[in-house]
């Protein structure tokens, strides 16, 4: 989570989100990060007084962004971890490209699923054009998509499922998948439904399509992955690859 250029971050808690701007309270919980941290090591990091810590963290525990904790042998020592996810971030709009989306929108009124294509990525960029960052949300909600769709699928090994993956893919005009390397797992996607008008915007863009290979990995083989997108029409390519990292 890097807040260095950002005004504000979005945060998931059980209650629901909560956005925080305190540049105090950003720099805390990136500070902690996945640790545990001491009241002095966040002291020590953020070159504030003790009461002005003070009150960040209590402010902090009271929206549940994070947990105190007491040590069991000294209960003058706290340490103090995350109780949240982040979720997005505003950033500089890319007005451009949303412009060139909005104005396709009246050519290709006349082709439903042109049009429909055309009118979710006028929201998904939408979104950025007006300083929210969706790829954390995109990525966690194709997960969802992968875990339900897992039930049209039956393969119980990988060397079954990529190939059924690839006829899905194909039938329902998502792209052309194709298994590009083994060591690590690469696919490599061509005629990406997502992606493929989009022009280099210096960027990966397929996050949704990232958390739809972990949610199926996951629901139909029970293995836990962790996919990334390394090449894509957004980044200058022809094509979308995606590597896949088996962990253990």
């Amino acid at each position: 989570m890097n807040s260095n250029h950002n005004r504000t971050i979005i945060f998931s808690t059980k209650e629901g989100m909560v956005a925080v701007d305190s540049p105090v309270k950003l720099k805390i919980l990136r500070f902690i990060g996945s640790e545990s941290r001491s009241f002095e090591e966040i002291v020590s990091d953020c070159l504030k007084a003790k009461s002005t810590i003070s009150v960040h963290l209590k402010d902090l525990i009271e929206q549940n962004l994070i947990q105190e904790h007491r040590d069991d042998n000294d209960k003058r020592k706290k340490t103090f971890s995350l109780n949240t996810r982040f979720i997005a971030y505003s950033q500089a709009p890319i007005q451009n490209n949303y412009d060139r989306i909005l104005k396709k929108l009246i050519t290709s009124v006349d082709n439903e699923l042109e049009f429909f294509k055309v009118l979710c990525h006028t929201i998904r960029y939408g979104l950025e054009a007006y300083g929210v960052n969706p790829r954390p949300v995109m990525k966690m909600i194709g997960n969802d998509i992968g875990e339900h769709l897992s039930n049209l699928f039956v393969s119980g090994s990988l060397d079954d499922l990529l190939p059924e993956m690839a006829d899905f893919w194909k039938s329902h005009a998502l792209g052309i998948v194709e298994v590009s390397g083994h060591d690590p797992l690469t696919i490599t996607v061509h005629e990406c439904y997502d992606c493929s008008d989009m022009p280099d915007v210096g960027r990966t863009l397929c996050a949704l399509d990232e958390g739809l290979l972990e949610g199926l990995f996951a629901a139909c083989l029970n293995m836990t992955t962790r996919v990334q997108e390394i090449e894509c029409f957004g980044t200058g390519y022809d094509h979308c690859t995606f590597m896949i990292e088996i962990i253990e």
